[in-house]
């Protein structure tokens, strides 16, 4: 690894005998953090992770309260970047700022139980509400609680430097964006894509290879999994449910790299800055990332402190989420009940669902296409279906698709990563065909038809 930076400083500090206080944190809070989101566990005959457990308890206590502080958030949400002048940034923002008012209206009717009846269609606004907002709204600043346990005290350094020596030739990115890939799957994607684009700006990745990162690595995290899972019913399934999706999406990227366009983005350096390629460690690995963990320890923060700006950033998550899940997902709804719209897309996934054997494959295709709108929409879907085989493989391709336009696409396209709307959707497609093909024998096999 580079000795640049703070990771250089931190190599060095634990090269010479220096130890962090506290080194019972690294261990202590790393466990507690892989316990809230790794290990079901059986409370009140409901088997779930702990983290899951904790927020429906929370939301019951709440009772009828949740759903208004959940407009709340929406309420905020929307006002944020009218308040902050971020709505003018670019074309894409400004779209989605006046999209969040059509989530807070559709909110609020659905809150004060007024507005037209097609709105409380159970499976429309009821459904989306009921099912998506809310649990999104309690899970991700939550959840974001427990995350700065898991990611804080150097496990994420620890585990990066283990995996460098296979991540160049398998996704040809540096063993650093090891890194990017934990803090998306157990973060956010918008927390990875913030460090891949400094990583870009500071002349760490080149353009190829933040744009490999941002459109393979940059998934949805566990904790919007955890509302994935418990939409299709297959909570019951989780661990084996988190692990094929891990494995799926990653198998994806590193077959997507290596075809247009990602293929064919300029593999250079950000214009201004200096470039700093990675030194790979070729010796005595397990040490090297254990040092480079105890020196991430040494600058860790407080845990009061850490605590308090997760979850700050995880209402600010929420904020920029929630209204976007109403509207965008509304608009996703009604064009998939009332217009041919994904239909007609669907019929470009069709022959994948068909050859795999998928039940239901058109339904697949369709639930599959609806995807590029909103992340959750596919579950929406195939929600109810008796074929526990098809519920799972379109929970594996919510989360490998990667791209959608409610979030990611304006996360992406706010970024100096060279990626273009185009190259966005092109990637989408070929990721959920590669979904299909790989997530369903496997699912086959789990789970039976």
């Amino acid at each position: 690894m580079a000795n640049d930076g703070t990771i250089g400083t931190r190599l060095e500090q634990a090269d010479i005998g220096e130890k962090p206080r506290g080194l019972w944190r690294f261990f202590v809070y790393s466990l507690i953090g892989i316990f809230m989101f790794f290990i079901p566990i059986t409370l009140g005959g409901k088997n779930t992770i702990p983290l899951d457990h904790l927020v429906s308890w929370i939301t019951a206590m709440l009772g009828p309260a949740v759903k208004y502080l959940i407009l709340g958030l929406i309420l905020a949400g929307t006002i944020y970047p009218f308040a902050s002048g971020r709505w003018k940034d670019s074309g894409v923002k400004t779209l989605f700022a006046f999209l969040n008012i059509l989530g807070l209206a559709t909110g609020t009717m659905l809150v004060f139980e007024v507005g037209p009846a097609l709105i409380f269609d159970p499976d429309l606004g009821p459904f989306l509400f009921n099912k998506l907002v809310i649990p999104v709204g309690m899970i991700v600043p939550i959840g974001a609680v427990f995350l700065a346990l898991l990611v804080g005290y150097g496990l994420m350094e620890f585990v990066g430097v283990l995996v460098q020596r296979v991540i160049r030739p398998i996704w040809r990115t540096p063993g650093r964006s090891a890194i990017d890939a934990v803090a998306s799957f157990v973060g956010s994607y918008s927390l990875g894509l913030l460090i891949t684009d400094r990583m870009y700006q500071s002349g760490r990745y080149t353009g190829r290879e933040s744009a490999i990162i941002a459109t393979g690595f940059s998934t949805v995290s566990v904790t919007f999994m955890l509302i994935v899972a418990k939409t299709l019913e297959i909570m019951h399934l989780w661990l084996p449910y988190f692990f094929l999706t891990f494995a799926v999406t990653f198998l994806v990227t590193a077959i997507v790299v290596r075809l247009p366009p990602l293929s064919r983005i300029e593999d250079s350096y950000f214009w201004s800055a200096t470039a700093q390629p990675e030194e790979m460690v070729k010796s005595r690995r397990l040490a090297t990332a254990w040092r480079d963990a105890l020196g991430m320890l040494a600058t860790a923060p407080k845990l009061g402190a850490n605590v308090r700006d997760n979850f700050k950033d995880g209402v600010l998550m929420a904020m920029a989420i929630l209204p976007s899940i109403l509207s965008v997902g509304l608009i996703g709804l009604l064009l998939a009940r009332f217009t041919p719209v994904f239909d007609w897309l669907g019929y470009i996934f069709l022959p994948f669902a068909w050859v795999v054997g998928l039940p239901d494959p058109l339904l697949a295709a369709k639930a599959s296409a609806v995807g590029i709108a909103e992340m959750f929409l596919p579950a929406t879907v195939v929600a109810g279906h008796e074929s526990e085989h098809l519920r799972l493989v379109i929970g594996v391709v919510c989360v490998s698709a990667i791209i959608f336009f409610s979030a990611v696409v304006p996360c992406i396209l706010a970024t100096r990563i060279p990626l273009k709307v185009w190259h966005l959707v092109v990637i989408w497609a070929q990721r959920v065909a590669l979904t299909i093909l790989i997530a369903s024998p496997i699912a086959y096999l789990m789970v039976g038809r």
